[in-house]
């Protein structure tokens, strides 16, 4: 009975040391893998709110130096002509047209003239294209001729005097600012007269400075195309050649005489003058001749 006894407190005993044991090991583990407990410094704390006040009101240095970056890409201006021959000019032209359309350009001027002694018909094309599609636009234009006579493209790199300008304005800008600034600080009338005519003179400036870029960004944007086509002359026979010259020579020589006699109409004050004057002499004449004769 009594080693019954000791074998039972054995057995409690070593189970009572088996959960200290593991719930060591768990705070170990606990103590392990748990963040560091961090005590907050109480000054810290205290500046924190006044630090976020102050980098709210300071912007970066990055962002002052985004604003400071300016366009430098290159700008280049193409313009160019093209003289060709084409058997059917009225399908070159459709074509040229539905190819401008195409590519978003627009004709600025389109003639039409006819020589009729040649017996030729010749279209002129002034037309304004957007410059990625430009030599596209020059590769179909010359698809549709037949001969090319000239083909000219001039390409201008206008970086620098873009940038030039660009820089000016900004500037003209920055100090009309600076003058509405003053405008806004001062007292007396004077001052404030004087500031408003120096405003008007740099709202001037600014105008005529943005009026050129515009000009400039929108020779960048579209180029410049001048086209000229026109049909090949047909050979005329020595008959037709001779009626035709017969025909204009008898229209020329009546053109000459209506000329001639709505001339001689204008001037019928000087002609009555004229005739009076022939009379008075003729009357004066006879007169003398008949006192010699007495």
């Amino acid at each position: 009975m009594k080693a019954y006894l000791i074998s039972i407190t054995l057995l409690l005993s070593l189970s009572a040391c088996g959960h200290k044991a593991e719930e060591q090991k768990e705070k170990a583990q606990t103590k392990l893998f748990a963040p560091p407990v961090v005590k907050a410094d109480e000054e810290v704390l205290e500046k924190a709110p006044m630090m976020l006040d102050v980098a709210l009101a300071e912007p970066s240095g990055n962002s002052n130096n985004t604003s400071q970056i300016r366009d430098t890409t290159k700008k280049i201006v193409k313009t160019g002509t093209i003289q060709f021959e084409a058997s059917n000019i009225n399908a070159a032209r459709k074509k040229i047209l539905q190819s401008l359309k195409k590519y978003g350009g627009y004709v600025d001027e389109d003639n039409q003239t006819t020589n009729s002694d040649i017996n030729r018909k010749e279209y002129n094309l002034k037309i304004s294209i957007p410059a990625r599609y430009f030599d596209f636009l020059v590769d179909s234009v010359s698809a549709s001729a037949d001969k090319i006579d000239t083909k000219n493209i001039s390409i201008t790199d206008v970086t620098t005097r873009y940038i030039d300008m660009k820089t000016r304005l900004d500037n003209k800008k920055i100090l009309e600012n600076r003058y509405l600034e003053l405008l806004k600080k001062g007292t007396k009338i004077s001052d404030l007269l004087e500031i408003e005519n120096k405003l008007t003179e740099i709202r001037s400036d600014i105008e005529s400075a943005q009026g050129q870029l515009n000009y400039l960004n929108k020779q960048v944007a579209y180029s410049s195309l001048d086209i000229t086509f026109y049909t090949k002359a047909t050979a005329q026979n020595v008959d037709d050649r001779f009626t035709n010259k017969f025909k204009s020579s008898i229209t020329a020589g009546w053109v000459f005489i209506k000329n001639v006699f709505f001339g001689i109409i204008s001037i019928w004050p000087l002609l009555i003058i004229i005739v009076i004057v022939y009379f008075i002499f003729k009357n004066s004449g006879k007169k003398r001749e008949a006192k010699k004769v007495e």
